[in-house]
C-alpha cells in the first residue's frame, strides 16, 4: 500500500490553503496513495508562534466543519482515506484536533493533542485545551491508523498505548522548525517508537516561514525495524510516497518478542498510583 505525506506552505488565506491542499491530495490520489497525510495545522497560520490575544475561539474551525467537508467529498470521489489537523472549536472550548477521514467520506474519528507544551515560539497552553478524547486509533478501510499530534510523540507512554490499542500505523502531524532539536533526534525518536512498538511511522511536518519560525519539513517513514524508509525534501513543499506492508507485521522484533514479554502486572505493582 502507497502512503502519501504533503508538505504545503501555509498562506493567512485558509480558502486558498484549502484548495493547494485539495490539489495536492488529488495529485496523490491520482499517484496511487491510499492514505494521505497533511501535518499539522495543514491550513491555518501557526497560531502559537506568539502569546495568545483576544478572543482565540474567532481563529478556531469546527470539526466537521467546511475543512473537512470539503476533503471527505475528496476522500468519497478518491477512495483514499485522509488525514487532517485543525485548529477546532468546540463550543467555548479549543483543541489541536486531527481527523481521519474514511475512504467513503465519513469520519472515521478524531482525536486531541493530549500533551501541551509552552515555550518560545510554542506558546500553545493559550490555543488549545489538553485533549479529553484520549489517544485515537481508527479503524478504516486501509487498516487501523493511530495519531500522536506533534508534542505527544516525545511520551513513550502514548506511543505504547496507540500498540495496545492495534496501531499499525502512526501519523504525526507536526509543526517542527529547523535547528529546534538536535540533528537526527526526530528521526531516532520515531524509529525507536516503530521498533519497540510494532508499527510503521509517518511523521508529516510543516514546510515554510511563519514569522521568525522556519518550519524545516523533512517529513518520513519510518518502518517497524526501526529503519527509515523514505524521506520528504528539507524547506520545501513536496509529496512523499512510500509502500508500506501492514500485513507483515507480526514478523517484526516487537511482536514477535517485547510486545510479548510485557509484565503489565509488575508494573502496576511498581507505579501504583505514580504511573495513574
Amino acid at each position: 500500500m502507497k502512503i502519501a505525506l504533503i508538505q504545503l506552505e501555509c498562506g493567512s488565506d485558509i480558502e486558498m490553503n484549502v484548495e493547494r491542499g485539495l490539489k495536492a491530495a488529488r495529485e496523490a490520489a491520482d499517484n496511487g496513495a491510499a492514505i494521505i497525510s497533511f501535518p499539522e495545522l495543514s491550513f491555518q497560520p501557526f497560531y502559537p508562534r506568539n502569546p495568545a490575544e483576544g478572543n482565540v475561539l474567532d481563529l478556531a474551525l469546527p470539526v466537521p466543519g467546511p475543512i473537512t467537508e470539503s476533503f471527505s467529498d475528496l476522500a468519497s470521489e478518491t477512495a483514499t482515506v485522509i488525514i487532517l489537523n485543525i485548529f477546532e472549536r468546540d463550543g467555548d472550548k479549543t483543541y489541536d484536533t486531527t481527523a481521519v477521514i474514511d475512504n467513503s467520506g465519513e469520519i472515521a474519528g478524531r482525536t486531541r493533542m493530549i500533551h501541551i507544551t509552552d515555550y518560545s515560539g510554542f506558546h500553545e497552553k493559550g490555543y488549545y485545551l489538553p485533549g479529553n478524547l484520549g489517544p485515537g486509533v481508527f479503524e478504516t478501510a486501509r487498516g487501523r491508523i493511530g495519531i500522536a499530534i506533534c508534542y505527544d510523540r516525545h511520551y513513550p507512554e502514548y506511543m505504547r498505548a496507540l500498540s495496545l490499542m492495534g496501531a499499525e500505523i502512526v501519523f504525526v502531524p507536526q509543526a517542527g522548525v529547523s535547528g529546534e532539536w538536535p540533528p537526527g533526534l526526530y528521526e531516532a525518536e520515531m524509529r525507536v517508537a516503530s521498533f519497540q512498538n510494532g508499527y510503521y511511522s509517518a511523521l508529516c511536518n510543516r514546510v515554510g516561514m511563519e514569522g521568525d519560525l522556519n518550519f524545516s519539513g523533512e517529513s518520513f517513514v519510518s518502518s517497524p525495524a526501526g529503519e527509515v524508509l523514505a524521506r520528504a525534501a528539507e524547506g520545501s513543499e513536496d509529496i512523499l510516497y512510500c509502500k508500506v506492508d501492514l500485513g507483515a507485521l507480526n514478523d517484526y522484533h516487537a511482536h514477535q518478542l517485547f510486545l510479548r514479554d510485557r509484565r503489565p502486572e509488575l508494573y502496576r505493582k511498581w507505579f501504583g498510583e505514580r504511573e495513574r
